[in-house]
């Protein structure tokens, strides 16, 4: 993956699993706590929520991919 320009943040996958569905899409808007995506580990669906308020500029997965923990899922744009 390219360099991360400043002002911008990459979401990570903190677990193992595959991408069951994808929350947002690029220009939404999102606030700290909003849940962009859920996991699915050994059945059980994991909420993964933004670290930051800003707005989506890049999906880097697709639902039903297999990932890794550590793995980015998104790009954005993080607001002051």
């Amino acid at each position: 993956m390219a360099e991360i320009p400043e002002g911008f943040e990459v979401a990570l996958s903190p677990i193992t699993g595959s991408v069951w569905k994808i929350q947002v899409k690029p220009g939404d808007a999102v606030a700290e706590g909003d849940v962009i995506a859920i996991l699915e580990t050994m059945k059980i669906e994991i909420p993964i929520e933004a670290e930051y308020d800003g707005t989506v500029t890049e999906i880097l997965i697709n639902e039903g991919d297999l990932i890794q923990n550590g793995q980015a899922l998104l790009v954005m744009e993080v607001s002051e």
